[in-house]
């Protein structure tokens, strides 16, 4: 079971001036006198007045657990067994913190993801078995009580209009994709496919493309929903005798799809060329000298190489917008944020405007705590000196960060609920905070 904690905070006030106050008059007569009896009424009546008090809910998590919050859900995987080799799966529900099931987990694999999907709990690992190649799997829990409901191959990807898209691919090897209903793994669709890359595109629903490459070009697109095929060409080798989209010599060649697009990256020089998505109908063709990997980045494309340099460039035309140095970005419903490392544990981070890479507002140096549901509000978080962490709300939009709540006993790995944060304690486990929005 969990315990509660009161947590006092700490008191606050204002920077101190940068000089001193004038004195009063050495005179003090009634008036003074007046004052200073007011004053010591006053600070009687706010030393009687009770601090603010913040409720902490304490969650367990020993030592090598891995801890995450799917929903309502606060779900620990724990090692057991004389070796640590088994694992466990604890349950609570939040915000109380009360454990509402526990089940051991009989797949022998390090356990890296858990969400919640179409009313079912999902568990995808990457299992290691004796005398067979290592691969994914994904174990379908009943969220209420624990309950197995099934087990299949593969890393797990909600699709647009309700499903389950199971990834089982190797670069070098090939593999199958299967969608599956959420429910019961009854599979939708599957294809086996050949050695290649997989890449997908994403939206706010779910998967709704999936494209599988070749090394000797040959692409193809498919529905997500159906399994149905798009759009299947050479790339490399154009049948209508067109100029060949990347350079044979260099690099491997790599794939991408940002919206509407399905971009390839590679050559020497490095070359980028953009294909509508559904058709693969050749759009633009630029040299990019150093683009790593694109992202989508509101209005604008933005390649990023390894150093950190930007480049912007106009999706509709692979026209070059801005360049930024030295930058990480990325976009959310609310704008554009970027990124400058440093060795402090906080990034320094600004809004930039898209279309023109101006600097719309410096928010300072804070570490960005994922929202753990669309839409909910961007935390940032840093160290505070002498221990604990300053808590803050990231505007993107005003480019400001507003302070939220100081927490002396949270050190770091936190995750966002709304307003509410839970982070590891120093002396052990996660404590789950409720901000003052």
């Amino acid at each position: 079971m969990s315990d509660r904690v009161i947590d006092l905070g700490e008191l606050r006030h204002g920077a101190e001036p940068e000089e001193s106050l004038p004195r009063p008059p050495r005179a003090a007569g009634q008036p003074l006198r007046g004052a200073l009896v007011l004053l010591l009424l006053l600070a009687t009546l706010v030393s009687a007045t009770p601090l603010p008090r913040r409720e902490v809910v304490s969650l367990p998590a020993a030592l090598g657990s891995e801890a995450l919050i799917a929903g309502d859900l606060y779900l620990v995987v724990e090692p057991t067994g004389p070796d640590g080799s088994q694992r466990r799966l604890d349950a609570y529900r939040l915000p109380g913190g009360e454990r509402i099931w526990q089940v051991p987990l009989s797949v022998p694999s390090r356990y890296w993801g858990m969400s919640l999907r179409d009313g079912m709990l999902m568990i995808a690992g990457y299992e290691v078995t004796e005398g067979d190649p290592p691969g994914t799997v994904t174990i379908a829990l009943d969220p209420a009580t624990g309950e197995f409901q099934w087990q299949q191959p593969g890393s797990p990807q909600p699709v647009s209009g309700g499903g389950l898209l199971l990834e089982a691919t190797d670069a070098e090897q090939g593999g199958t994709l299967r969608v599956v209903d959420s429910c019961c793994g009854r599979v939708r669709w599957r294809a086996d496919t050949p050695a290649g890359q997989f890449t997908f595109r994403s939206t706010e629903s779910g998967v709704d493309r999936l494209v599988h490459s070749t090394a000797d070009g040959q692409v193809v697109v498919r529905d997500a929903a159906t399994g149905v095929v798009l759009a299947d060409a050479d790339l490399w080798n154009p049948a209508d005798g067109r100029e060949v989209s990347v350079p044979t010599e260099g690099p491997e060649v790599g794939v991408q799809v940002v919206g509407d697009l399905l971009l390839t990256l590679g050559g020497r020089p490095m070359t980028v060329t953009a294909y509508g998505l559904d058709r693969l109908d050749r759009r633009w063709r630029i040299e990019l000298q150093g683009a790593a990997y694109a992202s989508e980045c509101g209005a604008v494309l933005c390649f990023q190489d390894r150093s950190g340099d930007l480049q912007a460039i106009d999706p509709a035309t692979g026209r070059r917008l801005w360049t930024g140095a030295g930058w990480i970005v990325w976009s959310t419903g609310a704008g554009l944020m970027a990124a400058v490392g440093n060795d402090s544990g906080a990034d320094r981070l600004v809004v930039l405007d898209p279309v023109t890479g101006a600097v719309r507002g410096q928010l300072g140096r804070w570490e960005v705590v994922p929202p753990s549901v669309a839409g909910g509000p961007i935390i940032g978080i840093r160290p505070r000196p002498g221990g604990g962490l300053l808590v803050a709300e990231l505007d993107l939009v005003t480019g400001a960060a507003r302070p939220l709540d100081v927490l002396p006993d949270a050190s770091a790995n936190c995750q966002s609920i709304g307003y509410q944060l839970a982070c590891r304690k120093p002396a052990g486990g996660f404590g789950l905070w409720r901000l003052k929005p």
